[in-house]
């Protein structure tokens, strides 16, 4: 799958993390991911050929158990309907644990922001609802 001019510009980061896999032997395989400022998109192949899954950041609660042993580092996404998803990276790179959570927080702040003006807008296009209110109010 082939990312449109769009997504490519607001890549923030993009390389190689191993993720653990979810069946009974639990193999680390190695994945080439690409964090965007609204999802971690994670590919079996470095040319990104194969259809890749998408992980949006809005349905990410957490970076958790955040571990550093050795030559590597070892973290968990908590998703919001409390899947666990665990990865390493090598220790040497920038920490991916590190910048996902700062996108996390990013995309939380974008949201919150949308969220109030929406409400606000919601607001001051209905000036009847504030007076019913205040007129409720003891």
């Amino acid at each position: 799958m082939k990312m449109s001019a769009a997504e490519i510009s607001q890549v923030l980061k993009e390389g190689e993390l191993e993720k653990r896999s979810d069946n009974l032997l639990q193999f680390w395989k190695r994945k080439t991911c690409v964090l965007t400022t609204d999802s971690l998109n994670i590919y079996a192949d470095t040319q990104k050929r194969n259809r890749g899954k998408e992980l949006k950041l809005q349905s990410i609660k957490k970076v958790d158990c955040v571990e550093r042993t050795g030559k590597f580092v070892y973290f968990t996404i908590v998703t919001t309907d409390n899947k666990e998803i665990d990865f390493r990276c090598s220790g040497e790179e920038n920490c991916w644990n590190a910048v996902i959570t700062m996108a996390l927080i990013e995309y939380q702040n974008r949201k919150a922001i949308q969220d109030f003006k929406t409400r606000q807008d919601n607001e001051s296009a209905s000036p009847g609802q504030q007076e019913r209110r205040m007129a409720r109010a003891p």
